[in-house]
């Protein structure tokens, strides 16, 4: 079953010492607005969501017709 792209997005309370901290561990910046408070960032096909006051929580994330690039799949299963 191809669920779409998995991330898991953080609540975070400074974006930049995050987008810092997660550089330092080899992510890289893949997408966002610093401005708007947040980014994705990939490290290989690992993906995470940096957030700063959007949720309270973290959460377990799936794109539905997306690959781990963010890139149309052919074929999925939308579980939404």
């Amino acid at each position: 079953m191809q669920l779409g792209a998995f991330s898991v997005s953080l609540a975070v309370k400074n974006l930049g010492a995050s987008q810092a901290f997660y550089e330092k561990l080899g992510f890289k910046r893949f997408a966002g607005d610093p401005a708007q408070n947040w980014l994705i960032m990939k490290n290989g096909d690992h993906v995470i969501g940096l957030f700063q006051g959007m949720f309270e929580k973290n959460i377990m994330t799936f794109n539905p017709g997306w690959d781990q690039n963010a890139q149309k799949l052919d074929k999925f299963t939308d579980v939404r």
